[in-house]
């Protein structure tokens, strides 16, 4: 039967996740974060660290070789469990008698419980798979978007236990947006075992250090600065962090391929949001004009690029061209009268245009993404926006439409973040905990 997780041997009631609070965390100091693994994958090789151990993990000193196994051992439980001891051999490449040692450690610690019988038959006893225990616990990860929110609960292995998408609440004070925010996350974890490790709120705006929101979308205003962050904090016991729903959803796609090495993605949603990464990993920016690509011509007339890539701008300019729209959806729905349509069409294509061209000089990027609610036009789009790149460019960066499910594909991509905190974090507090607690040489059991 398997227990909370304790940071020392001698010490149950002690948890091994000393979190400091997010807020007094400076995200501009550690610009990038490497995608971590998915939902429910394959197995894949054991990811790197990321640049956020430095940012909320332990302070660790004098790793010893036995440190370094085990933690080697608890990597590949987080990203690949269940699975035989066998099987973990043969990912780590270590030993039976080290991984044998490693596994019963930290199934003392409280981070490992067997998980079932493999049905395999063949020579000899069969194996027993080993897993991650829903005690150790879980994270949270939120769309907080203008039109829907979602909330995305998984354990520390990434698998899902909820998942909740409403239309956004209509708030006047941060305080009530926090308490309705937290209200939907404490939904989603119901059926959760164990503490919140973790949470990650991606908001349509740009976000420096985790905790300051800057230019978010019109029906968003009061969410300006680090209220929200604070607010959310105050009322639940786990750290918080908030991002961009950009960077969120370009870090969705990073941990669903990682063959990607340079790329660049637009939101087009409520506002025009934007993210790119450099060696597969998210760059940020140390001001509030990093990421801010809207304000920049469009190419068409005054227009800048929020003006056109965004549904608020796209709305208001095809109303100005005559066309009668309720809503964003029914420029590509409903008929409409050919020249003015057409002439909607051209802007929203040059756009395009001028929003990848300016990326392609600066950033070369081997691929730009586009998702949002604008996406199907984009897609209706997208011949005459290669031609004219072909034209243009000496090498156009290739485009694609990433399927995206409003509400939960960034809330998952929030998810991503939250588990590359948690888990480093986890195996932190693994490696202190022999040090701390369990400095005498244990016996290797048998398998």
């Amino acid at each position: 039967m398997s227990r909370e997780p304790s940071g020392k041997a001698e010490d149950a009631d002690t948890d091994p996740f000393e979190r400091p609070r997010a807020g007094t965390t400076d995200l501009s100091k550690h610009p990038r974060l490497t995608a971590p693994k998915p939902l429910v994958a394959p197995p894949k090789p054991v990811p790197a660290r990321s640049a956020y151990r430095a940012r909320y993990g332990h302070h660790v000193t004098n790793p010893t070789s036995r440190d370094y196994n085990k933690a080697s051992v608890l990597d590949v439980v987080l990203s690949h469990a269940p699975l035989t001891r066998n099987k973990l051999i043969e990912l780590t490449g270590l030993s039976k008698a080290t991984v044998s040692r490693a596994v019963e450690e930290l199934r003392a610690d409280g981070f490992v419980v067997d998980g079932g019988i493999d049905e395999i038959t063949g020579r000899g006893r069969r194996s027993t798979y080993l897993d991650l225990p829903g005690t150790t616990g879980h994270v949270a990860g939120v769309s907080f978007g203008a039109q829907t929110t979602g909330v995305l609960v998984t354990d520390l292995r990434g698998r899902e236990i909820q998942h909740v998408t409403v239309p956004t609440a209509d708030h006047q004070e941060i305080e009530d947006a926090a308490r309705w925010l937290v209200d939907l996350i404490a939904q989603a974890a119901q059926s959760a075992q164990g503490p919140l490790r973790q949470i990650v709120a991606a908001v349509p705006g740009r976000v420096r250090g985790g905790t300051e929101i800057f230019g978010p979308a019109e029906s968003m205003k009061i969410f300006a600065g680090s209220g929200l962050q604070q607010a959310i904090e105050n009322l639940i016991e786990a750290p918080v962090l908030l991002d961009s729903d950009a960077n969120a959803s370009l870090l969705g796609i990073l941990t669903d391929d990682a063959t990607i090495k340079n790329a660049a993605l637009f939101s087009v949603s409520t506002i025009l949001n934007f993210a790119s990464c450099t060696d597969h990993e998210l760059a940020r920016g140390s001001t509030p004009t990093f990421g801010d690509i809207g304000v920049l011509s469009s190419g068409v007339g005054d227009e800048n690029l929020d003006d056109l890539l965004s549904t608020r701008g796209l709305l208001r300019f095809a109303r100005k061209r005559g066309l009668d729209l309720e809503r964003i959806e029914d420029l590509w729905l409903q008929p409409h009268a050919e020249a003015p349509h057409a002439e909607v069409l051209q802007a929203f294509t040059t756009a395009i245009v001028t929003a990848v061209s300016v990326v392609a000089v600066t950033l070369d990027p081997e691929s730009v993404y586009f998702v949002g609610r604008l996406r199907p036009l984009v897609e209706i789009v997208l011949p005459q926006v290669r031609e004219r790149l072909d034209q243009t460019l000496p090498a156009a960066p290739e485009i694609r439409t990433s399927p995206h499910q409003i509400g939960l594909s960034t809330a998952q991509g929030a998810v991503y973040a939250c588990l590359t905190i948690a888990q480093e974090r986890l195996r932190d507090a693994v490696l202190s905990a022999r040090r701390q607690g369990q400095a005498a040489e244990q016996a290797a059991p048998a398998f």
